[in-house]
């Protein structure tokens, strides 16, 4: 068989200043069907995000020079590839902070690899929009057919373009806006659900939290990343209000193609 025919496995990325974990997750994931690169810290990581084609980051918090959550920030200028969070604190904060710069999930150490490894292939499934039950290792072609297939639906709203088989948003001037997968998948949502007032419960359901790892203290985060990307005054909602004792609301019309 022409090895060229045959799809790429997911590249992940691990990055962690200790050596021990980089090699036992090296070790584990690359059992599990991965191709794995590793490294001690931010330089190494930009250095390998500019040689290589990642499809998801598992990110240390604790770093020598640039911590986790500041790589994840400047990581969000440019790019949306998932970033799963790790740190050696556990506190509730310190996930909030997380996924306020752009993570996709958080665990916190120590942790058991089959964890990481289940929480890596959710991640990856959400962001290729994989249905439930199928293979997450197909070249990322075999990905966006798919998903344009199944889901070629273009939802327009106030000066917004929401593609949700090519996973994009524009502005009226054509310019794209990175969204997470936690923020892709809130979005999509709201726009199949506007002008209805839905609790935190009903999005966790609606967005199948419980499978995708949006939890319900993130949905309130996730949303206020949206509200600074969509907004005009993203302390002024026009788009997506707070009801008081409901949960959210996208109040604008929303047109489908």
């Amino acid at each position: 068989m022409d090895s060229s025919a045959l799809p790429l496995l997911p590249h992940l990325l691990i990055v962690d200043d200790h050596s021990e974990i980089r090699d036992l997750l090296k070790r584990f994931l690359s059992q599990h069907n991965y191709r794995v690169s590793v490294a001690a810290d931010g330089d190494e990581m930009e250095q390998c995000l500019r040689d290589n084609t990642i499809d998801l980051i598992v990110l240390d918090l604790m770093l020598p020079g640039k911590d986790g959550l500041t790589l994840c920030r400047e990581l969000r200028v440019h790019s949306n590839i998932p970033v799963i969070m790790l740190t050696a604190m556990g506190e509730e904060v310190d996930k909030i902070i997380g996924l306020e710069m752009g993570a996709d999930d958080y665990l916190p150490k120590p942790f058991n690899p089959r964890e990481l490894l289940a929480r890596i292939k959710a991640v990856i499934r959400r962001f290729n929009a994989i249905p439930e039950g199928k293979s997450v290792l197909k070249s990322k072609a075999d990905s966006v057919e798919e998903v344009q297939d199944k889901e070629s639906h273009v939802y327009r709203f106030n000066r917004w373009c929401f593609d949700i088989g090519q996973r994009e948003l524009t502005d009226n001037d054509g310019i794209a806006v990175s969204l997470t997968s936690a923020e892709f998948t809130l979005l999509k949502v709201f726009v199949e659900h506007p002008r209805k007032v839905l609790s935190r419960e009903q999005l966790l359901d609606l967005a199948k939290g419980r499978e995708t790892d949006v939890y319900d203290r993130s949905i309130d985060t996730i949303i206020s990343r949206l509200r600074k990307k969509l907004e005009i005054d993203h302390k002024k909602p026009e788009l997506i209000k707070t009801i008081w004792g409901g949960g959210y609301q996208m109040v604008c019309e929303v047109k489908h193609d």
